[in-house]
């Protein structure tokens, strides 16, 4: 019977997992495939070594047979010769592999080792030779030939192989590797000339340096000096490099030449541009920390600041922050053309979008250069120009900045042209009237005492916005300081028959305050009525009340009194609690200082009590969204009549059920007429079943006749006897 097979209950996978990688590394580790090694052969016979010779040279030649671009086959083929003794033999391999490939570097070095390593030093310089004219771009045969001559002690051939590499203009390091061996036998005047020209065929500012460095080595400070020089004239202004200067600078330093230095320093940092002169910023500060003075180190860190100011100013020209720095950095260092110059850099990036609001920083710039031309450069008629230049570029069609307008004109009136500054001002409000230009235009006139010309620029100012309750108010009293009372009078009667207004309450407040500090006191009386009628707020009420308390007559309590009771009754058919609980508040207070008790008593009994009630909160759904608790203001009058609150929500609750109703009869009707339409439908289909049937029963002949007859027999019939056996069902 066969066995059934193991079930695996837990297909999940194992914890620890094992890789194909791992199982490979065991069986290496545990060597389970055991290879024996290879027996060792012991050759004693010429005939047998000539033999074993013979089949290696034939799996040599089978190799190459094979693949004639492999090098590594002629190179093991050769060397096994070598080791064989056979050194024709293996010359004659690696010439075969040269003709084979010419271009594989490593065939030419093994040969020549093997020839160095049997003494044929002319073999190896011959094959060395040949190397360098065939690839005279492949810098190993260089190395490897002047390294031999050098190493025989030949240095006038090393010399001669160096002289022929460097006409093929090679690399740095093959040019230091000459002048390191002509250093190594004091070969100074060779080097100095080497190094001349290796800075014409490698024109690199490093290079200049290492040569500069080379003569201060050896003792050639005037040398070192011609160098440097030399290598700045070569240069030049437009491709100086930083790394050069700072070199140059620190030669300077060491010989204690300072000043030197420091107008190397600023050489470069004038004509460098900024971005690529950081190290050489960086080694000026060192330097001005070490030997300068304090006005040094300030000059340092001020140009330090100002290329940070000129990458920021790069990156984003509409960044006026940083524009805002750059020129206060401009104006410290008290050069008064350099700060021109970033003025003119940055009122030249004008916003891109004709907007107000990104025009609110850039319109500064206008604003401080023209205050540094004034107050700093002195020049009046540059002054001039910018706030002429700053007005004709703002978009006053589309907003302007009456900051602008109003500073030019101060500046001429400074300057005593006061036409001028009336003439643009003019100009202005006719071009883009505004309410601060109106102010400050009217302000200026006030200073010069030319009140004609305020009244006309009143009048102009409330044409344009007649609801600026402030402006009446102004004029009014400016009126009132001139002694035409009732010129004020009439601006302020103009003024609260205006349709429209900003800020009404200052109106009257002021047209009241006018009245009462005339000691008209009936005229306030009447405009405090006139107020009233537009207006029912309680400070109103209390202002009068408090009126009618303060003056010198004897029923003047009474008269504010009736004032409080007549603010109560108006107040009190209004919904607003807390304006009814400050009235109440403001009477109670009036009624203490009388010293009236029975009448503060009256009205402590009018003050509202504090309860705590709860009301249902409704989310935007109109669904109901939980309770929450409120605090509520009651007054007796409220609480005296209970019964009516409860009457008003029986007749809602009577009034929803009412609606409901109706709607229910409504959709009842509507059920009604529907099923009414349907037994109509029912019945004609019935009557058309009808004439149908009795149309068929026509075209039926006599049969019919015969047999209906037949079938009321049969029923008469029945009928008899179903009446007989009722007449003996009921006799039992």
């Amino acid at each position: 019977m066969a066995s059934k097979g193991v079930r695996v209950k837990n297909k999940h996978a194992a914890p620890v997992q094992i890789t194909a990688e791992q199982i490979l590394r065991e069986a290496n580790e545990r060597q389970i495939e055991h290879v024996a090694p290879k027996p060792d052969q012991n050759i004693s016979d010429p005939e047998e070594l000539a033999e074993l010779r013979l089949e290696k040279r034939k799996i040599y030649e089978d190799n190459i047979r094979k693949n004639r671009g492999n090098v590594g086959n002629w190179i093991k083929y050769a060397l096994w010769e070598e080791s064989q003794g056979e050194i024709e033999r293996a010359r004659s391999v690696f010439e075969r592999g040269l003709d084979a490939d010419h271009r594989a570097s490593a065939l030419w070095i093994k040969y020549a080792e093997m020839e160095m390593k049997h003494r044929q030093v002319n073999h190896a310089r011959n094959i060395y030779d040949r190397a360098v004219t065939i690839l005279p771009r492949v810098d190993t045969f260089w190395y490897k030939y002047t390294y031999m001559e050098e190493k025989i002690e030949n240095i006038a051939g090393a010399r001669a192989i160096f002289e022929r590499w460097m006409e093929w203009h090679p690399v740095e390091q093959a040019w230091n590797s000459y002048i390191n061996m002509e250093l190594r036998y004091n070969q100074v005047e060779n080097a100095r000339a080497v190094y001349e020209r290796y800075i014409l065929c490698h024109m690199e500012p490093a290079v200049w340096i290492k040569y500069a460095k080379f003569e201060v080595k050896y003792g050639e400070i005037d040398k070192a000096r011609s160098v440097y020089e030399r290598a700045v004239e070569f240069f030049g202004e437009d491709n100086i490099s930083p790394e050069l200067l700072v070199s140059f600078a620190q030669f300077e330093e060491r010989q204690k030449e300072y000043e030197r230095a420091r107008t190397i320093y600023k050489y470069g940092l004038d004509r460098i541009p900024k971005e690529a002169a950081r190290e050489l910023f960086d080694a000026f500060t060192a330097f001005e920390k070490k030997y300068g003075d304090r006005k040094g180190v300030d000059s340092v860190i001020l140009n330090k600041r100002q290329f940070q100011y000129e990458k920021e100013v790069e990156e984003n020209p509409h960044n006026y922050d940083a524009w805002f720095d750059y020129i206060r950095l401009a104006e410290s260092s008290g050069d008064v053309d350099k700060a021109r110059d970033v003025y003119e850099r940055a009122i030249a990036n004008v916003p891109l979008v004709a907007e107000k609001r990104y025009w609110r920083r850039y319109i500064y710039l206008w604003i401080y250069y023209a205050v540094f031309e004034e107050l700093d450069a002195k020049d009046m008629e540059r002054t001039r120009a910018v706030y002429k230049a700053c007005i004709d570029l703002i978009p006053h069609k589309s907003f302007t900045f009456a900051k602008i307008w109003l500073l030019a004109a101060q500046f001429e009136i400074r300057q005593k042209r006061i036409s001028s500054a009336r003439k643009l001002l003019g100009r202005a409000i006719g071009m883009c009237p505004k309410d601060k230009l109106f102010k400050g235009y009217i302000e200026i006139e006030l200073q010069l005492r030319e009140f004609d010309r305020c009244r006309t620029l009143y009048d102009k100012y409330l044409e344009f916005n007649a609801s600026n309750c402030q402006t009446w108010t102004r004029y009014a009293e400016l009126e009132t300081v001139l002694g035409d009372e009732e010129r004020a009078r009439g601006i302020y009667e103009l003024a609260v028959a205006q349709p429209l207004l900003d800020m009404p309450e200052v109106l009257w407040k002021a047209y009241i305050d006018f009245e009462h500090a005339l000691g008209e006191t009936d005229r306030v009386r009447l405009l405090y009525d006139r107020l009233l009628e537009k207006t029912n707020h309680v400070k109103v009420w209390i202002s009068y009340a408090e009126f009618e308390a303060a003056q010198d007559e004897e029923d003047s309590t009474a008269h504010a009194r009736h004032i409080f009771e007549q603010a109560h009754q108006e107040l009190s058919k209004g919904d607003d609690k807390q304006q009814r609980k400050m009235l109440l508040d403001a009477w109670l207070s009036f009624e203490r200082s009388c010293g009236a008790d029975s009448e503060a008593q009256k009205v402590v009994r009018m003050l509202p009590r504090q309860v705590k009630k709860r009301r249902e909160l409704v989310n935007e759904e109109g669904q109901s969204d939980g309770w929450e608790e409120y605090w509520d203001l009651v007054f007796p009058d409220e609480e005296t009549k209970p019964h009516l609150k409860l009457l008003q929500k029986a007749q809602d609750w009577k009034r929803k059920m009412m609606e409901m109703q109706q709607k229910k009869k409504l959709m009842q009707q509507q059920e009604q007429e529907e099923e009414e339409d349907g037994d109509k439908e029912e019945e004609e289909e019935k009557n058309e079943e009808k004439k149908e049937q009795e149309a068929e029963k026509d075209e039926q002949g006599g049969e019919d006749d015969n047999s209906s007859k037949a079938d009321e027999t049969r029923k008469g019939e029945d009928g008899d006897a179903g009446a007989a056996e009722g007449a003996a069902a009921a006799s039992a």
